[in-house]
Protein backbone atom coordinates (compact mmCIF):
# COMPACT_ATOMS: atom_id res chain seq x y z
CA UNK A 1 0.00 0.00 0.00
CA UNK A 2 1.36 3.41 -0.95
CA UNK A 3 1.85 5.59 2.10
CA UNK A 4 -0.02 8.88 2.34
CA UNK A 5 2.05 11.40 4.29
CA UNK A 6 0.82 14.93 4.97
CA UNK A 7 3.08 17.76 6.07
CA UNK A 8 1.43 20.82 7.57
CA UNK A 9 3.30 24.08 7.99
CA UNK A 10 1.55 27.09 9.50
CA UNK A 11 1.95 30.33 7.56
CA UNK A 12 4.13 32.89 9.40
CA UNK A 13 2.95 31.29 12.63
CA UNK A 14 4.14 33.68 15.37
CA UNK A 15 3.20 36.77 13.36
CA UNK A 16 -0.14 35.25 12.36
CA UNK A 17 -1.01 34.59 16.01
CA UNK A 18 -0.17 38.21 16.84
CA UNK A 19 -2.37 39.46 13.99
CA UNK A 20 -5.19 37.19 15.13
CA UNK A 21 -4.94 38.38 18.73
CA UNK A 22 -4.79 42.05 17.68
CA UNK A 23 -6.89 42.74 14.55
CA UNK A 24 -5.24 46.18 14.22
CA UNK A 25 -2.13 44.34 13.00
CA UNK A 26 -3.90 42.76 10.00
CA UNK A 27 -2.34 43.76 6.69
CA UNK A 28 0.63 45.40 8.40
CA UNK A 29 4.28 44.34 8.59
CA UNK A 30 4.63 42.46 11.88
CA UNK A 31 8.10 41.40 13.05
CA UNK A 32 8.38 39.03 16.01
CA UNK A 33 11.73 38.72 17.73
CA UNK A 34 14.21 40.69 19.75
CA UNK A 35 14.02 44.36 20.70
CA UNK A 36 14.97 46.37 17.57
CA UNK A 37 17.26 48.44 19.78
CA UNK A 38 19.21 45.32 20.74
CA UNK A 39 21.37 42.74 18.99
CA UNK A 40 18.96 39.82 18.65
CA UNK A 41 17.33 38.37 15.56
CA UNK A 42 13.95 38.06 13.86
CA UNK A 43 12.05 34.93 14.94
CA UNK A 44 9.46 35.27 12.19
CA UNK A 45 7.56 37.98 10.37
CA UNK A 46 4.30 38.45 8.49
CA UNK A 47 4.17 38.22 4.71
CA UNK A 48 3.63 41.98 4.61
CA UNK A 49 7.02 42.41 6.29
CA UNK A 50 8.70 39.98 3.92
CA UNK A 51 8.00 42.37 1.05
CA UNK A 52 10.59 44.66 2.64
CA UNK A 53 13.25 41.93 2.56
CA UNK A 54 12.82 40.82 6.16
CA UNK A 55 13.23 37.14 7.02
CA UNK A 56 13.75 34.78 9.94
CA UNK A 57 17.15 34.77 11.67
CA UNK A 58 17.93 38.21 10.26
CA UNK A 59 19.62 40.65 12.68
CA UNK A 60 16.85 42.69 14.25
CA UNK A 61 18.70 45.94 13.61
CA UNK A 62 18.82 45.21 9.89
CA UNK A 63 15.09 44.45 9.91
CA UNK A 64 14.42 47.80 11.55
CA UNK A 65 16.49 49.63 8.93
CA UNK A 66 14.54 47.90 6.16
CA UNK A 67 11.14 48.60 7.72
CA UNK A 68 11.19 51.19 10.52
CA UNK A 69 7.41 51.52 10.27
CA UNK A 70 6.97 47.82 11.07
CA UNK A 71 5.31 46.53 14.23
CA UNK A 72 8.08 44.95 16.31
CA UNK A 73 6.82 42.53 18.97
CA UNK A 74 8.52 40.28 21.54
CA UNK A 75 8.24 36.51 21.34
CA UNK A 76 5.28 35.21 23.38
CA UNK A 77 6.34 31.62 23.71
CA UNK A 78 3.61 30.52 26.08
CA UNK A 79 0.88 31.87 23.78
CA UNK A 80 2.35 30.19 20.69
CA UNK A 81 2.69 26.90 22.59
CA UNK A 82 -0.96 27.18 23.63
CA UNK A 83 -2.11 27.64 20.03
CA UNK A 84 0.21 24.84 18.92
CA UNK A 85 -1.43 22.45 21.37
CA UNK A 86 -4.82 23.34 19.87
CA UNK A 87 -3.49 22.61 16.39
CA UNK A 88 -2.01 19.26 17.42
CA UNK A 89 -5.26 18.32 19.14
CA UNK A 90 -7.17 19.11 15.97
CA UNK A 91 -4.76 17.00 13.90
CA UNK A 92 -5.15 14.08 16.30
CA UNK A 93 -8.79 13.80 15.26
CA UNK A 94 -7.62 12.34 11.94
CA UNK A 95 -4.69 10.11 12.94
CA UNK A 96 -2.64 9.15 15.99
CA UNK A 97 0.49 9.04 13.82
CA UNK A 98 1.64 12.64 14.22
CA UNK A 99 5.28 13.71 14.33
CA UNK A 100 5.63 17.36 15.42
CA UNK A 101 8.75 19.07 14.07
CA UNK A 102 8.19 22.34 15.91
CA UNK A 103 5.31 24.39 17.28
CA UNK A 104 4.01 25.12 13.79
CA UNK A 105 4.67 22.08 11.63
CA UNK A 106 4.16 18.33 11.72
CA UNK A 107 4.01 15.15 9.68
CA UNK A 108 0.85 13.02 9.63
CA UNK A 109 0.61 9.46 8.34
CA UNK A 110 -2.86 9.25 6.79
CA UNK A 111 -2.43 5.83 5.18
CA UNK A 112 -4.87 4.15 7.54
CA UNK A 113 -7.14 7.18 7.91
CA UNK A 114 -8.45 7.25 4.35
CA UNK A 115 -10.89 4.41 5.00
CA UNK A 116 -12.52 6.50 7.72
CA UNK A 117 -12.27 10.12 6.57
CA UNK A 118 -11.91 9.88 2.80
CA UNK A 119 -8.88 10.56 0.63
CA UNK A 120 -5.77 12.25 1.99
CA UNK A 121 -6.62 15.29 -0.15
CA UNK A 122 -10.06 15.51 1.45
CA UNK A 123 -8.54 15.19 4.91
CA UNK A 124 -6.01 17.91 4.12
CA UNK A 125 -8.76 20.29 3.00
CA UNK A 126 -10.75 19.57 6.15
CA UNK A 127 -7.72 20.29 8.31
CA UNK A 128 -7.13 23.65 6.61
CA UNK A 129 -10.78 24.62 7.05
CA UNK A 130 -10.84 23.48 10.69
CA UNK A 131 -7.77 25.53 11.56
CA UNK A 132 -9.13 28.61 9.81
CA UNK A 133 -12.57 28.27 11.39
CA UNK A 134 -11.49 27.40 14.93
CA UNK A 135 -8.23 29.34 15.25
CA UNK A 136 -8.38 31.99 12.53
CA UNK A 137 -5.02 30.91 11.10
CA UNK A 138 -3.85 29.67 7.72
CA UNK A 139 -1.69 26.68 6.89
CA UNK A 140 0.10 25.20 3.91
CA UNK A 141 -0.28 21.50 3.14
CA UNK A 142 1.91 19.04 1.25
CA UNK A 143 0.82 15.47 0.53
CA UNK A 144 3.01 12.73 -0.92
CA UNK A 145 4.13 9.14 -0.42
CA UNK A 146 6.99 10.06 1.94
CA UNK A 147 8.19 12.70 4.38
CA UNK A 148 10.73 14.37 2.11
CA UNK A 149 8.29 14.95 -0.72
CA UNK A 150 5.46 16.00 1.61
CA UNK A 151 7.62 18.63 3.29
CA UNK A 152 8.91 19.86 -0.05
CA UNK A 153 5.34 20.10 -1.36
CA UNK A 154 4.10 22.21 1.56
CA UNK A 155 6.74 24.83 0.80
CA UNK A 156 6.15 25.16 -2.95
CA UNK A 157 3.19 27.55 -2.89
CA UNK A 158 3.23 29.28 0.52
CA UNK A 159 1.16 30.89 1.91
CA UNK A 160 -2.13 28.97 1.66
CA UNK A 161 -0.35 26.26 -0.31
CA UNK A 162 -1.94 22.90 -1.09
CA UNK A 163 0.28 20.69 -3.23
CA UNK A 164 -0.01 16.95 -3.86
CA UNK A 165 2.98 15.09 -5.29
CA UNK A 166 2.15 11.85 -7.08
CA UNK A 167 4.27 9.35 -9.02
CA UNK A 168 2.94 11.02 -12.18
CA UNK A 169 4.04 14.59 -11.37
CA UNK A 170 7.06 14.04 -9.11
CA UNK A 171 9.58 14.34 -11.93
CA UNK A 172 7.97 17.49 -13.29
CA UNK A 173 7.93 19.16 -9.88
CA UNK A 174 11.45 18.17 -8.86
CA UNK A 175 13.36 18.55 -12.11
CA UNK A 176 13.73 22.33 -12.15
CA UNK A 177 14.31 22.87 -8.43
CA UNK A 178 17.75 23.87 -7.21
CA UNK A 179 19.71 21.16 -5.41
CA UNK A 180 19.65 23.22 -2.21
CA UNK A 181 16.00 22.19 -1.80
CA UNK A 182 17.25 18.73 -0.81
CA UNK A 183 17.80 17.94 2.86
CA UNK A 184 21.48 18.05 3.71
CA UNK A 185 22.52 20.41 0.91
CA UNK A 186 24.04 23.58 2.37
CA UNK A 187 26.09 26.20 0.51
CA UNK A 188 29.30 24.15 0.45
CA UNK A 189 27.64 20.96 -0.78
CA UNK A 190 25.74 23.00 -3.36
CA UNK A 191 29.00 24.56 -4.57
CA UNK A 192 30.62 21.12 -4.77
CA UNK A 193 27.69 19.79 -6.81
CA UNK A 194 27.87 22.79 -9.12
CA UNK A 195 31.55 22.02 -9.71
CA UNK A 196 30.37 18.62 -10.95
CA UNK A 197 27.91 20.37 -13.26
CA UNK A 198 24.89 19.57 -11.09
CA UNK A 199 22.63 22.53 -10.37
CA UNK A 200 19.10 21.10 -10.25
CA UNK A 201 17.47 18.06 -8.68
CA UNK A 202 16.73 16.72 -12.15
CA UNK A 203 20.43 16.87 -13.05
CA UNK A 204 21.29 15.12 -9.79
CA UNK A 205 18.78 12.36 -10.53
CA UNK A 206 20.44 11.71 -13.87
CA UNK A 207 23.94 11.63 -12.34
CA UNK A 208 26.08 8.55 -11.85
CA UNK A 209 25.62 7.35 -8.24
CA UNK A 210 29.20 6.07 -8.20
CA UNK A 211 30.46 9.57 -8.95
CA UNK A 212 28.32 10.97 -6.14
CA UNK A 213 29.59 8.33 -3.72
CA UNK A 214 33.19 9.05 -4.69
CA UNK A 215 32.72 12.75 -4.02
CA UNK A 216 30.36 12.75 -1.03
CA UNK A 217 30.47 9.25 0.44
CA UNK A 218 27.25 7.96 1.97
CA UNK A 219 25.74 11.45 1.78
CA UNK A 220 26.01 11.35 -2.01
CA UNK A 221 23.95 8.17 -2.18
CA UNK A 222 21.35 9.65 0.16
CA UNK A 223 21.06 12.72 -2.06
CA UNK A 224 20.71 10.45 -5.10
CA UNK A 225 17.75 8.66 -3.47
CA UNK A 226 16.11 11.94 -2.46
CA UNK A 227 16.50 13.24 -6.01
CA UNK A 228 14.50 10.19 -7.10
CA UNK A 229 11.84 11.02 -4.52
CA UNK A 230 12.74 8.06 -2.31
CA UNK A 231 12.52 8.34 1.47
CA UNK A 232 11.37 5.42 3.61
CA UNK A 233 11.55 7.03 7.07
CA UNK A 234 8.39 6.42 9.11
CA UNK A 235 6.32 9.09 10.82
CA UNK A 236 7.29 8.87 14.49
CA UNK A 237 4.74 10.10 17.02
CA UNK A 238 6.16 12.51 19.59
CA UNK A 239 6.22 9.93 22.35
CA UNK A 240 8.25 7.65 20.07
CA UNK A 241 10.86 10.27 19.22
CA UNK A 242 14.25 8.63 19.54
CA UNK A 243 16.40 11.70 20.09
CA UNK A 244 16.52 15.46 20.28
CA UNK A 245 19.49 17.15 18.68
CA UNK A 246 20.97 20.05 16.78
CA UNK A 247 23.79 20.23 14.26
CA UNK A 248 25.50 22.87 12.21
CA UNK A 249 27.30 22.72 8.87
CA UNK A 250 30.09 25.25 8.46
CA UNK A 251 30.44 27.11 5.20
CA UNK A 252 34.21 26.99 5.67
CA UNK A 253 35.83 23.91 7.21
CA UNK A 254 37.50 24.85 10.47
CA UNK A 255 40.20 23.47 12.72
CA UNK A 256 39.80 26.17 15.39
CA UNK A 257 39.23 24.01 18.48
CA UNK A 258 38.32 26.98 20.67
CA UNK A 259 35.63 28.05 18.22
CA UNK A 260 34.37 24.47 17.88
CA UNK A 261 34.12 24.16 21.66
CA UNK A 262 32.02 27.32 21.68
CA UNK A 263 29.77 25.89 18.98
CA UNK A 264 29.44 22.71 21.03
CA UNK A 265 28.27 24.81 23.99
CA UNK A 266 25.72 26.57 21.78
CA UNK A 267 24.39 23.28 20.42
CA UNK A 268 24.18 21.82 23.94
CA UNK A 269 22.21 24.87 25.06
CA UNK A 270 19.75 24.45 22.18
CA UNK A 271 19.29 20.73 22.84
CA UNK A 272 18.69 21.26 26.56
CA UNK A 273 16.13 23.97 25.80
CA UNK A 274 14.18 21.63 23.52
CA UNK A 275 14.39 18.82 26.07
CA UNK A 276 12.80 21.02 28.72
CA UNK A 277 10.17 22.31 26.28
CA UNK A 278 9.12 18.72 25.60
CA UNK A 279 9.47 17.65 29.26
CA UNK A 280 12.11 15.10 28.29
CA UNK A 281 15.30 13.94 29.96
CA UNK A 282 17.82 11.62 28.34
CA UNK A 283 20.72 9.43 29.41
CA UNK A 284 22.54 8.96 26.09
CA UNK A 285 24.60 11.88 24.75
CA UNK A 286 25.90 11.61 21.19
CA UNK A 287 28.22 13.86 19.21
CA UNK A 288 28.55 13.82 15.44
CA UNK A 289 31.58 15.10 13.55
CA UNK A 290 31.92 15.27 9.78
CA UNK A 291 35.33 16.26 8.45
CA UNK A 292 36.45 18.02 5.29
CA UNK A 293 36.59 14.66 3.49
CA UNK A 294 32.90 13.99 4.34
CA UNK A 295 33.88 11.23 6.76
CA UNK A 296 31.34 11.09 9.58
CA UNK A 297 32.28 10.03 13.11
CA UNK A 298 29.84 9.53 16.00
CA UNK A 299 30.68 9.03 19.67
CA UNK A 300 28.26 8.49 22.55
CA UNK A 301 28.19 8.02 26.27
CA UNK A 302 25.49 6.85 28.69
CA UNK A 303 24.84 8.67 31.97
CA UNK A 304 23.71 7.04 35.19
CA UNK A 305 20.97 9.66 35.54
CA UNK A 306 18.89 11.32 32.82
CA UNK A 307 19.43 15.05 32.29
CA UNK A 308 18.07 18.14 30.56
CA UNK A 309 20.88 20.44 31.79
CA UNK A 310 23.07 22.03 29.12
CA UNK A 311 25.99 22.10 31.54
CA UNK A 312 26.07 18.31 31.79
CA UNK A 313 25.33 17.77 28.11
CA UNK A 314 28.18 20.09 27.14
CA UNK A 315 30.61 18.55 29.63
CA UNK A 316 30.02 15.03 28.31
CA UNK A 317 29.95 16.13 24.66
CA UNK A 318 33.27 17.95 25.07
CA UNK A 319 34.86 14.81 26.52
CA UNK A 320 33.60 12.81 23.55
CA UNK A 321 34.97 15.13 20.88
CA UNK A 322 38.29 15.39 22.68
CA UNK A 323 38.50 11.61 22.83
CA UNK A 324 37.88 11.59 19.10
CA UNK A 325 40.53 14.30 18.63
CA UNK A 326 37.82 16.38 16.92
CA UNK A 327 37.99 13.95 14.01
CA UNK A 328 41.66 14.93 13.47
CA UNK A 329 40.91 16.74 10.20
CA UNK A 330 39.27 20.12 9.75
CA UNK A 331 35.60 19.97 10.74
CA UNK A 332 32.71 20.50 8.34
CA UNK A 333 29.75 19.54 10.56
CA UNK A 334 29.27 19.31 14.30
CA UNK A 335 26.19 17.96 16.07
CA UNK A 336 24.92 17.06 19.55
CA UNK A 337 21.91 14.91 20.42
CA UNK A 338 20.34 13.38 23.52
CA UNK A 339 18.37 10.12 23.56
CA UNK A 340 17.49 7.35 25.97
CA UNK A 341 14.25 8.91 27.17
CA UNK A 342 11.79 7.41 29.61
CA UNK A 343 14.40 5.87 31.89
CA UNK A 344 15.85 8.50 34.13
CA UNK A 345 17.65 6.08 36.38
CA UNK A 346 18.58 7.39 39.78
CA UNK A 347 21.38 8.21 42.11
CA UNK A 348 21.69 5.72 44.96
CA UNK A 349 23.77 6.31 48.09
CA UNK A 350 26.74 3.97 48.31
CA UNK A 351 26.91 1.74 51.36
CA UNK A 352 29.64 3.78 53.04
CA UNK A 353 29.01 7.21 51.50
CA UNK A 354 28.19 10.12 53.73
CA UNK A 355 24.66 11.43 53.33
CA UNK A 356 25.43 15.14 53.78
CA UNK A 357 27.51 15.64 50.57
CA UNK A 358 24.81 13.85 48.59
CA UNK A 359 22.12 16.08 50.06
CA UNK A 360 24.18 19.13 49.18
CA UNK A 361 24.53 17.84 45.62
CA UNK A 362 20.77 17.27 45.40
CA UNK A 363 20.09 20.82 46.64
CA UNK A 364 22.51 22.25 44.10
CA UNK A 365 20.79 20.20 41.38
CA UNK A 366 17.37 21.60 42.37
CA UNK A 367 18.75 25.16 42.44
CA UNK A 368 20.19 24.73 38.94
CA UNK A 369 16.85 23.36 37.76
CA UNK A 370 15.05 26.41 39.14
CA UNK A 371 17.56 28.67 37.39
CA UNK A 372 16.88 26.93 34.06
CA UNK A 373 13.12 27.27 34.55
CA UNK A 374 13.50 31.00 35.20
CA UNK A 375 15.70 31.51 32.13
CA UNK A 376 13.28 29.47 29.99
CA UNK A 377 10.36 31.65 31.08
CA UNK A 378 12.29 34.80 30.21
CA UNK A 379 13.22 33.41 26.80
CA UNK A 380 9.62 32.36 26.15
CA UNK A 381 8.44 35.86 26.92
CA UNK A 382 11.18 38.06 25.47
CA UNK A 383 12.97 35.88 22.91
CA UNK A 384 15.96 33.56 22.89
CA UNK A 385 18.48 36.39 22.97
CA UNK A 386 17.27 37.96 26.22
CA UNK A 387 19.72 35.83 28.27
CA UNK A 388 22.65 33.98 26.79
CA UNK A 389 26.21 33.04 27.63
CA UNK A 390 28.96 35.34 26.39
CA UNK A 391 30.71 32.49 24.61
CA UNK A 392 27.53 31.55 22.77
CA UNK A 393 26.93 35.18 21.77
CA UNK A 394 30.44 35.38 20.31
CA UNK A 395 30.08 32.07 18.48
CA UNK A 396 26.64 32.95 17.08
CA UNK A 397 27.97 36.25 15.82
CA UNK A 398 30.80 34.49 14.00
CA UNK A 399 28.48 31.81 12.62
CA UNK A 400 25.91 34.38 11.49
CA UNK A 401 28.60 36.13 9.47
CA UNK A 402 30.02 33.12 7.70
CA UNK A 403 28.06 29.93 8.32
CA UNK A 404 24.67 28.33 7.82
CA UNK A 405 22.90 26.62 10.76
CA UNK A 406 20.84 23.55 9.80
Amino acid sequence: MERKILHIDMDAFFAAVEQHDNPDYFGKPVIVGADPRGRGVVSTCSYEARKFGIHSAQPIGEAYRLCPQGIFLPVRGERYAQVSRCIMQLLSEYTPLIEPLSLDEAFLDLTGSEKIFGSSAEIGKRIVKDIQRKLGLSASIGIASNKFLAKLASDLQKPHGFVIITPENVGELLDGLKVNRLWGVGPKTEAHLQQLGIETIGMLRRSDPEVLAANFGEVGLQLYLLAHGQDDRPVLPEEAAKSIGHEITFQVDTGDRSFLAGVLLWLSDQVARRLRQQSCKGRIITVKIRDCNFKTLTKRTTLTEATDFEEQIYSEALKLVQQAAWGINRVRLLGVSVSGFGSEGGTQLGLFEEEQPMLQCACAHRDLGKLHQTVDRLRDRFGEGIITKGTILHVKSKVDRSNEPE
